[in-house]
């Protein structure tokens, strides 16, 4: 970034702002005294108080916010690799965190890797080692659920005398695991394709 360009920015991003907030309205003094006076308590305070005039107080306040303004535009200037790297390690802590991703899941050989398939878990892809399970049977699984047990998946509406006849044939093949959000979400279609 040019060097105009950056003193610019810098001008915009904490002059105005700082501009904003430190010149002060004009009556305020008006304000607070008339506030402090209508409750009893705060009257002697407000008598009490001493003001600086209006004149001076905003001629303070616009040196005050040009002078901090000089200062921080110098001292980013002076060190812009700093800042630069304090403001990367600043986003970099304020991403999520990876860690809270499922890392290791103990049944993901019953998901398609070994010879046993989980009901409740595995997508329709890993029924495709039981020849005649994909795509009818797999799918009336894996659009139904979740299962208590393998023998849950008979009582699936729809089913034919057939579908259940392939089913039965590789019931040893299945179990009945507990739902895992991850895995189950992604029964029918986990967006991997051939």
């Amino acid at each position: 970034m040019a060097p105009s360009a950056l003193r610019l920015a810098s001008v915009l991003l904490l002059g105005v702002p700082a501009a904003a907030y430190v010149a002060p309205q004009l009556g305020s003094r008006r304000v607070v005294e008339r506030r402090a006076a209508a409750i009893p308590e705060f009257a002697d305070f407000a008598a009490a108080e001493e003001f600086a005039p209006e004149s001076q107080a905003s001629v303070f306040g616009l040196a005050a916010a040009s002078l901090g303004v000089g200062a921080v535009i110098g001292w980013l200037n002076a060190r812009r690799q700093q800042v630069a790297s304090v403001a990367g390690a600043a986003a970099l802590a304020m991403a999520p965190a990876a860690g809270l991703a499922i890392v290791d899941y103990d049944a993901v050989k019953y998901l398609g890797g070994s010879d046993k398939v989980d009901i409740n878990n595995a997508n329709v892809q890993a029924y495709r080692q039981f020849p005649g399970m994909y795509p009818t049977a797999a799918g009336a699984i894996g659009s139904h659920g979740p299962y208590k047990s393998v023998q849950d998946i008979y009582s699936i509406p729809g089913l034919t005398e057939q579908v259940k006849g392939i089913m039965k044939k590789y019931e040893g093949q299945f179990v009945c695991l507990p739902v895992n959000e991850a895995y189950f979400i992604d029964r029918i279609n986990n967006g991997m394709y051939r």
